[in-house]
């Protein structure tokens, strides 16, 4: 009787577990193309990420190991960002807020409330990973509210800038908390230091690359916000300020590494701007801040004039 009992309370339980996974399973989160956008995040963060863990980010057994919730929460993100991105095109007031089918899910509710019941249920949700999916709420706002400013020729204010470049990069932050939860390790508050002013300097390296292509998109670019700010005579001296301020700190805080990781980073670092084909970062020393651009508005007319006639 005992026994039968025991069996009863075990297939209650299964089923109660297989309801909710089912819930997962069939609810449709995430679009082809955002993970398609995801891979290039992935692949980067296994590479330059997974040293830091103590893993090798070559190794396909070491990666497919951690890959399923990585790459699930990696296209998540991107598939918000991709709204995000389509609402910067649009007014600022645009109804409905249905995740996949709505270009508004930011207006009201949570847009990660799907990402966060999932690691929560598998055990991985932190208090700190959810704080870093705030910020990533956070930006997004912030790109927005700078962004319709700029184009709307509003004040914006450096603070607001600033704190959104530190924002920027949370998808990575979020990953590496993930990464600590699903090896069962403590996270090391030392390579997160170290990592967040490298993703602060690689995201500035960005932005003077991506500069021209975010005018056109209307993208939160800091050259963009430093010429509104600041004026374009003032604003790559201002920029090349804060590139400086940050190299010092970088530098000090590699000098802390065990000396291996911090030459197989700068090593990796030095792989990926040459991948991306970018002329400027702190990998190579040198910095190239593109000439600005003082009418956004005639740029993109001018751009988009060469683009027909390239396609007649």
């Amino acid at each position: 009787m005992k026994f039968f009992s025991l069996l009863m309370r075990k297939s209650s339980l299964q089923k109660s577990l297989d309801t909710q996974e089912s819930k997962f399973e069939e609810t449709p989160m995430i679009g082809l193309d955002a993970m398609k956008r995801a891979n290039s995040t992935l692949e980067d963060f296994c590479r330059s990420y997974f040293m830091f863990h103590g893993l090798d980010g070559n190794n396909p057994k070491e990666i497919f190991k951690y890959l399923p919730f990585l790459s699930f929460t990696e296209s998540y993100i991107y598939q918000l960002d991709t709204l995000n991105e389509k609402e910067l095109q649009l007014p600022s007031k645009v109804k409905g807020c249905t995740l996949g089918n709505s270009l508004s899910n930011f207006c009201r509710g949570d847009p990660f409330d799907s990402l966060v019941s999932v690691l929560q249920f598998h055990g991985l949700l932190t208090v700190r990973i959810r704080k870093e999916l705030n910020s990533g709420l956070e930006y997004w706002s912030l790109e927005r509210k700078l962004c319709h400013a700029l184009s709307r020729n509003k004040k914006i204010v450096v603070e607001d800038v600033l704190k959104a470049i530190h924002l920027k990069s949370f998808d990575y932050r979020v990953l590496n908390l993930l990464l600590y939860q699903l090896r069962g390790e403590q996270v090391n508050e030392l390579h997160m230091e170290f990592l967040s002013v490298s993703e602060y300097l690689v995201e500035l390296a960005d932005d003077l690359y991506d500069y021209e292509d975010d005018v056109m998109e209307n993208s939160f670019n800091v050259l963009r916000m430093f010429v509104r700010i600041y004026g374009a005579s003032a604003a790559p001296c201002m920029l090349a300020q804060r590139i400086t301020d940050a190299e010092k700190k970088y530098e000090c805080l590699s000098r802390t590494l065990d000396q291996e990781l911090s030459t197989n980073y700068w090593r990796r670092c030095e792989e990926a701007t040459r991948e991306g084909g970018l002329t400027s970062g702190h990998a190579f020393g040198t910095w190239n801040i593109p000439p600005v651009i003082v009418d956004e508005e005639s740029f993109r007319l001018e751009r988009m004039k060469v683009g027909m006639c390239q396609d007649t």
